[in-house]
């Protein structure tokens, strides 16, 4: 045999020893996903029967979804929701945004008189909210996700057994279902919720929105960390039941991906009314309310979500 035979042979041999090691490791990679995504599947609960349209308007660049917590109870027909926040990840740059609007804001609900502007999605559910926000905000919305209380304590739990470090700056028991000292410690699902949720002190929902907006960084943290990345299938798994979205298929492929690939450095936060732009009021069968000027907060939003805005 030929010296040039023997060194295609020998080249030839390689290929196939590297092509059988990625079929391998591809394989394993597989198997390690399915494994942790059922496991995933197991620690979850019932899944969220609910079902709504969404006819919210593409943006190929920015891709931005209605973020609603609500807290599903088996004895009521329809989900009340005290969380909701529009979040924007940029294609391009790599950013990733968050407004959070407050739900008392008084607001005139499409199709029905003046509420609670956390009420739209009690009477209407995602696509009711969505309508409301762009006519008070002209913000345009593709997507929505609906995430159940119980299914954020199952997320952080399975990302963090040893809870997510906090500093909680005074004691909270009021209304949230556990109880909370002081100091620097670390705190698991319910826990966590808990503090997410607090509002019983003088800064009352705008000092529940800050702190939802703390533990959303320390959870993105924890996620796009080695640990959160190699749990990333088991997490999917159990959080899965517990979120209703239009987000699925090849859109929520590409949007992980280019997620993975462009990870962004922090999520910058907005809070809906900005400082100075509202007044507390209280209505009759309404109860007290925010009356916002809502041509300045328009413009804070689009400013933010649009440019470099300051943030609050």
């Amino acid at each position: 045999m030929s010296r040039q035979k023997r060194l295609k042979r020998k080249r030839k041999s390689r290929f196939l020893k590297v092509l059988a090691t990625l079929l391998m490791m591809l394989v394993a990679a597989c198997g390690y996903f399915i494994y942790q995504y059922q496991q995933g599947m197991n620690n979850a609960g019932p899944a969220m029967d609910q079902e709504f349209e969404f006819n919210g308007k593409k943006n190929l660049d920015k891709v931005n979804v209605l973020l609603l917590g609500v807290d599903v109870r088996p004895d009521e027909e329809k989900s009340r929701t005290d969380t909701i926040m529009v979040a924007q990840y940029d294609r391009k740059k790599g950013t990733a945004k968050l407004v959070s609007i407050m739900r008392d804001i008084y607001t005139e609900i499409p199709g029905y008189r003046n509420y609670k502007m956390n009420t739209a999605f009690y009477l209407g559910g995602p696509e009711l909210l969505r309508q409301t926000l762009k006519k008070d905000f002209d913000l345009d919305i593709e997507y929505y996700a609906l995430i159940d209380f119980k299914g954020f304590e199952s997320v952080v739990d399975t990302l963090a057994p040893n809870g997510i470090e906090i500093n909680v700056p005074k004691k909270m028991s009021a209304n949230i279902g556990v109880t909370l000292k002081p100091g620097l410690q670390r705190l698991n699902g319910k826990e966590l919720l808990g503090y997410a949720r607090f509002r019983k002190d003088a800064e009352s929902d705008f000092g529940r929105v800050k702190r939802q907006q703390e533990v959303i960084n320390a959870l993105k943290d924890e996620i796009l960390s080695t640990n959160g990345a190699m749990k990333l299938p088991k997490l999917i798994g159990t959080v899965q039941p517990y979120i209703q979205t239009n987000l699925q298929g090849a859109d929520l492929i590409n949007l992980m991906k280019d997620f993975a690939l462009h990870r962004p450095d922090r999520i910058e936060t907005l809070t809906i009314p900005i400082d100075g732009s509202y007044t507390d009021v209280r209505y009759e069968n309404v109860g007290m309310t925010l009356d916002i000027e809502f041509d300045k907060n328009k413009e804070a939003i689009h400013s933010f979500l649009d440019g470099e805005a300051a943030t609050s």
